[in-house]
């Protein structure tokens, strides 16, 4: 039953949080999003340095919200992989100065792990072995969890991750960044029927691995062409219908492998993690889907959706449970396999 403290700051958010097991006890995030809107997309020099200037703030109050003092904490972990390696370095770096400090250990946790573990925030009762279809801003994954850090990458994307397909689609209809919310949103309104889309094939044989991977530079540069015909036509852009089109083939393509993944591989429980995860129209295809197949999903509350501590913590709490320790010699990486978890541990 151990209690963990836990940073996250891999990308543009600083997020300190404490967990025991599966079950939240404080969790702060900070979100950068304003910081990089107006370069529409993330600075990595600016982040790191706003995490340097936001992270103690972050962890008093954690630990204001906690209560409970550094004596009831077993460990101090950071997300040490994959991400921006400056960000990186600032929530490591802490973590093992207060790992030593306090004389406590260390862990490092895969950012992707904790992802896999938000749902575990929502659903404490899921257990392995299950499907997690991973979306985010940097990684489109099917992965099959069969227990703690035993992962096997059934599928991921050739290209674009699903995340940075709506940010470049976002740009290309002159929306605010980031993409998915905004595109969300005109989604609502919009007639996902006015534009047909390549959902985006995978040039390679069907079965096996490859037939669960997504490819999205072709929807793109179709949303590309779309909008030169339009605005050479001298039309005024239907922009909530292109973002409720794309929005839909995304959901459309996203679902069909998972299902199918899912069947495949005699998986009843499909979890989502990732930012995307927090897209309605993900939401209600693959629930629709679901349900038609007689498969359980799972889908974190929003706040769970994208990057936080808390879920970094959870991870770290089952692996402290099991004696899994960091060495402080850990070092961050910006790209690390999910199937490299148990290396970062002796």
């Amino acid at each position: 039953m151990s209690i963990v403290l836990a940073i996250e700051t891999s990308c543009d958010e600083t997020a300190v949080a404490i967990v025991k097991n599966r079950e939240v006890l404080s969790s702060i995030v900070s979100s950068q999003i304003a910081i990089h809107r107006p370069y529409g997309g993330v600075v990595p020099e600016v982040a790191s340095r706003h995490h340097v200037e936001m992270l103690n703030d972050c962890i008093d109050r954690a630990l204001t919200e906690f209560g409970g003092g550094w004596d009831a904490i077993d460990g101090v972990a950071a997300t040490c992989a994959p991400g921006l390696v400056g960000a990186l370095l600032v929530g490591v770096t802490a973590a093992k100065t207060l790992a030593m400090v306090r004389e406590k250990p260390f862990l490092g946790v895969h950012h992707l792990e904790g992802h896999i573990y938000a749902s575990y925030l929502s659903e404490p009762e899921l257990q392995p072995p299950f499907l997690c279809l991973l979306v985010s801003g940097g990684h489109t994954s099917l992965i099959r969890v069969l227990g703690c850090g035993e992962y096997e990458t059934l599928g991921s994307t050739r290209d674009d991750a699903a995340g940075e397909a709506f940010d470049k689609v976002a740009r290309l209809l002159n929306l605010s960044y980031p993409g998915g919310p905004v595109i969300d949103k005109l989604a609502k309104i919009g007639n996902s029927r006015t534009f047909p889309l390549p959902e985006g094939r995978v040039s390679l044989p069907e079965g096996g691995y490859h037939r669960y991977d997504s490819s999205f530079s072709g929807l793109k540069t179709a949303v590309l062409r779309l909008v030169q015909k339009l605005e050479g036509e001298e039309e005024e852009l239907p922009v909530a219908d292109i973002a409720a089109s794309f929005q839909d083939t995304v959901a459309r393509s996203l679902t069909r492998r998972a299902i199918n993944c899912a069947l495949d591989y005699g998986l009843s429980k499909i979890a989502i993690g990732g930012g995307v995860a927090a897209n309605s129209g993900l939401r209600e295809h693959l629930q629709a889907a679901a349900k038609q197949h007689d498969l359980q999903v799972y889908f974190p509350p929003l706040k769970w959706c994208t990057d936080n501590a808390a879920m970094i913590a959870c991870a770290a709490s089952e692996h402290l449970n099991r004696g899994h320790i960091s060495p402080l010699t850990l070092e961050v990486r910006s790209r690390l396999n999910l199937t490299e978890v148990m290396g970062l541990y002796r």
